[in-house]
């Protein structure tokens, strides 16, 4: 399967989708104009992942902010995981943020308790 790779803008988060060198990343800031026009793709690459993903699965979530349309579309995105995790695949998630970041450990601590799969808050300085 083929490597959703997306570059960083004042607006958009980089997201790394890369199966074959198991990394999943979504870092930097997350404010696009159109939520549903950026993450379309993602959501897409996700549903075609579903059908055969890697033994195991680490998504690594380092955003230093999102807006609320954006937090609708990272649940979203929790929430495909929660169903590949469901259907008995080693899937997990790291929410990284700063450590003086308190909205953004309760904003993973918030999704952490929306899904029933591995979610892992981890601080960084």
């Amino acid at each position: 399967m083929e490597a959703l790779l997306i570059e960083a803008t004042d607006d958009t988060p980089k997201v790394v989708l890369d199966p074959a060198n198991n990394n999943f990343e979504f870092s930097g800031k997350s404010l696009p104009e159109d939520v549903t026009t950026f993450y379309g793709p993602v959501m897409d690459w996700l549903d075609q992942y579903a059908e055969s993903p890697n033994d195991k699965t680490v998504v690594k979530f380092n955003l230093v902010y999102f807006n609320t349309a954006s937090s609708k579309l990272i649940l979203d995105i929790l929430f495909k995981l929660e169903e590949i995790h469901d259907e008995g695949h080693d899937i997990s998630v790291e929410w990284h943020y700063q450590e003086e970041d308190e909205d953004m450990e309760e904003a993973g601590e918030e999704y952490g308790e929306l899904v029933e799969m591995p979610l892992v808050l981890k601080s960084y300085e």
